[in-house]
């Protein structure tokens, strides 16, 4: 059997990798548009402020080659033709295939006009994330406008302050990272941007990258023209699947998929940052573009590859800073029937309730329970025997931890 992987990040070389321990025998074939061997895009940050390639190459520059995966790089797929089983590349090249894994990723963007002008940069990808911090390494930029105040916008915004450049956050709505946070938690994340060096403007819409062909500054619905050096579009991650147009896959935002990562064409499945998939908490179908979701759906789909019958139990919404040394934790929903709160200066903990069972928590200035909050969240405990205790600085320590995980665990 020939399986055809269309990416190779962590949805694509997660699948790749099953497949082979699954089965030595199937002709397995990765595809990449980048000349890079496999590599995590949320290690991009870390790579470029440590140097450190180890995380950012996280399954080895050599797993192709140790696992026997036929690897084509900068090949860029323009069609898929599932009755016919094959796939068509710029180059001419037609691959046939017996299943199909879409696992294309997607990019940065801000849907205003002019963000495809040269000089409008994006950071999900290295070849990217390497163009932009060349110019910073050189001296060739000084300053930069984020377009999007959202997780991946603040992310870069971390990175360049600590590379030396002049930041400023141009984000429409009324705080930082507003599909994570909720405004408390926000001003808090605000306060350890600005004392990082990096200015937000809330409240302020951008309405155009201006230029002929390169971007020239960034205008506002006020009438001002910001400059920079740099610009970047940063308001959302867009699923690549422009190259499906014509084949009949069902796509919506991303493409759409079953629980089992089935598309509605035979062979055909989708893993990752292009993958629609419903929420394990909420059951809302969307792309949930974070790491640990791709890496789950690309070993469920491996399995189903092969023929299996593996269900994906679902996404979840989770996200970080602390790995640019912002202790902020969002996980689940930002809202439920009940709210349980504590806060000292800037130290805060907020858990959301549904029935009794958390729904969701956001973490600011001390993550530490995160990962027992989020083990009652999966497993849908009724956490009222807790009480007001759930938010006190020391739950998730010691005794409580194992109440928390343990089966059938009483505090």
């Amino acid at each position: 059997m020939r399986v055809v992987i269309i990416g190779t990040g962590p949805a694509g070389i997660t699948a790749a990798e099953a497949l082979r321990t699954a089965d030595r025998t199937v002709d397995i074939s990765v595809l990449s548009t980048e000349p890079y061997p496999p590599y995590s895009p949320p290690a991009l940050a870390d790579h470029f402020l440590t140097g450190r390639a180890e995380t950012l190459f996280w399954k080895g520059r050599d797993v192709c080659q140790r696992l026997s995966i036929e690897e084509r790089r900068e090949a860029s797929v323009v069609a898929v033709e599932p009755d016919a089983h094959q796939i068509s590349l710029a180059d001419g090249t037609r691959l046939p295939y017996d299943r199909l894994l879409l696992a294309s990723g997607g990019r940065l963007y801000a849907p205003i006009p002019g963000n495809e002008l040269a000089g409008v940069h994006n950071f999900k990808s290295l070849r990217a994330a390497d163009a932009l911090i060349g110019q910073v390494r050189r001296g060739e930029a000084r300053s930069a406008i984020i377009v999007g105040g959202g997780f991946i916008g603040v992310e870069i915004a971390l990175l360049l302050a600590d590379l030396g450049v002049a930041v400023m956050v141009v984000e429409l709505r009324e705080r930082v990272m507003p599909g994570m946070l909720d405004q408390e938690t926000a001003e808090i994340a605000r306060g350890v941007l600005e004392a990082r060096g990096v200015r937000v403007r809330l409240r302020t819409e951008a309405t155009a990258f201006e230029g002929d062909e390169q971007a020239q500054g960034v205008r506002l619905a006020s009438g001002e023209l910001l400059t920079a050096d740099i610009y970047i579009a940063a308001t959302g991650v867009k699923p690549t699947v422009d190259y499906l147009a014509g084949s009949g896959i069902a796509t919506e935002w991303g493409v759409r998929v079953d629980d089992r990562l089935r598309t509605n064409a035979p062979d055909v499945f989708a893993a990752g940052d292009v993958a629609e998939t419903a929420d394990r908490m909420t059951g809302r179908r969307y792309v949930h573009a974070i790491f640990p979701n791709a890496v789950e759906q690309g070993r469920v789909a491996a399995i189903n590859l092969l023929g299996g019958s593996a269900t994906y139990e679902g996404a979840e919404s989770m996200n970080s800073l602390k790995h640019l040394g912002v202790p902020v934790m969002a996980v689940g929903a930002a809202e439920g029937e009940e709210e349980l709160r504590w806060r000292r200066g800037d130290v805060l903990r907020k858990v959301f309730l549904t029935d009794g069972r958390i729904v969701g928590f956001r973490l600011a200035g001390d993550i530490s329970a995160g990962g027992v909050y989020r083990a009652l969240m999966l497993r849908r405990d009724d956490v009222h025997r807790y009480g007001r205790r759930l938010v006190d600085p020391g739950f998730g320590v010691g005794r409580l931890v194992w109440t928390a995980i343990a089966p059938g665990g009483q505090p």
